[in-house]
């Protein structure tokens, strides 16, 4: 009897640590997201909360590296998202949960890492990783603006042509043509155009070899044609500036205004001027060593058709 008692202890004590390490297992394949208070501010509109029991900006912000590192020493994926407290407020409102409470956090943070701008840590540095994760959050703020803005502008009156799709398939094409016509090499764009009391700016990393098209990631790409594509519809005053780099070349920086659908090149001494001119103070910056500022080229794409 007493063998018996031990051979059935024995199994259920061999069943839970086989349970136990499957879970393990399971653990290890999915996937984590933390929502980080990037700012001392978003972290300080969160102390209100009485189980956020942080109290400590740089403290926080130590402990959830030490814990990005814990995942990443286990194998797991992990991702950042930025954790804008305004927003969660909003989330709460509209969900009808308690926004103080460990679990609204946690499914607010769900949330922006399925619809938001997130960050895998691969064991870089925070100062490396939080830089990175705003501007991403910037970019699809203004993607989002940009995309709501094309889609609000309805179909024409006269023709009844979608004039937010027509203006991105137009900005796509001022887009390829700039590519090609720029050949070979890495290619740094830059796109601003004014919308709604907003300057839009929005850019692109491209690469290309001597045969092969130009690569980017589609999402920056898309990004891009969308504040371009706000430049064509407004018809309003927006630039883009194409700065190339070549092993052993200087760089050229060349530029466009954007003129009621068209690029229309600068002339080298316009592309010096708006390259060595401070956006915010109006005054002059010193020119960059080994770099050639260059009128904008014809990147022949054809003149859009007469809009309304």
């Amino acid at each position: 009897m007493a063998h018996t008692r031990n051979t059935h202890t024995a199994r259920k004590t061999g069943h839970r640590r086989a349970g136990t390490s499957m879970r393990r297992m399971l653990r290890r394949e999915a996937p984590s997201t933390i929502g980080l208070l990037a700012d001392a501010q978003d972290f300080a509109a969160m102390r209100r909360y009485r189980t956020f029991t942080f109290d400590d900006h740089t403290v926080y912000l130590q402990q959830v590296e030490g814990l990005l590192k814990t995942l990443a020493a286990q194998g797991m994926h992990t991702t950042v998202a930025l954790f804008d407290p305004e927003e969660y407020a909003e989330f709460c409102a509209e969900t009808g949960l308690a926004p103080d409470a460990t679990t609204s956090r946690s499914r607010f943070t769900a949330e922006v890492a399925a619809t938001g701008a997130t960050v895998a840590y691969a064991g870089q540095p925070l100062d490396t990783l939080i830089p990175l994760l705003v501007g991403r959050a910037a970019r699809q703020a203004t993607w989002e603006h940009a995309t709501t803005f094309l889609a609000d502008l309805g179909d024409c009156a006269d023709c009844g042509q979608d004039i937010g799709r027509a203006a991105f398939d137009r900005a796509s094409h001022l887009l390829m043509c700039t590519l090609e016509t720029a050949g070979p090499g890495m290619h740094h764009l830059v796109c601003s155009t004014p919308a709604e009391n907003e300057q839009l700016l929005a850019v692109l990393h491209t690469e290309r070899d001597i045969t092969g098209p130009a690569r980017f990631e589609t999402a920056e790409g898309t990004e891009f044609v969308t504040v371009l594509a706000v430049g064509v519809a407004l018809e309003s005053p927006g630039g883009l500036v194409l700065r190339t780099s070549n092993p052993g070349m200087p760089d050229r920086v060349h530029g466009w205004r954007l003129t009621r659908g068209s690029l229309v090149p600068l002339t080298a001494g316009e592309v010096f001027s708006a390259y060595c001119t401070d956006a915010d103070t109006g005054d002059p910056v010193s020119p960059e060593s080994g770099v050639e500022y260059c009128a904008g080229f014809d990147i022949g794409a054809d003149q859009p058709e007469e809009h309304h």
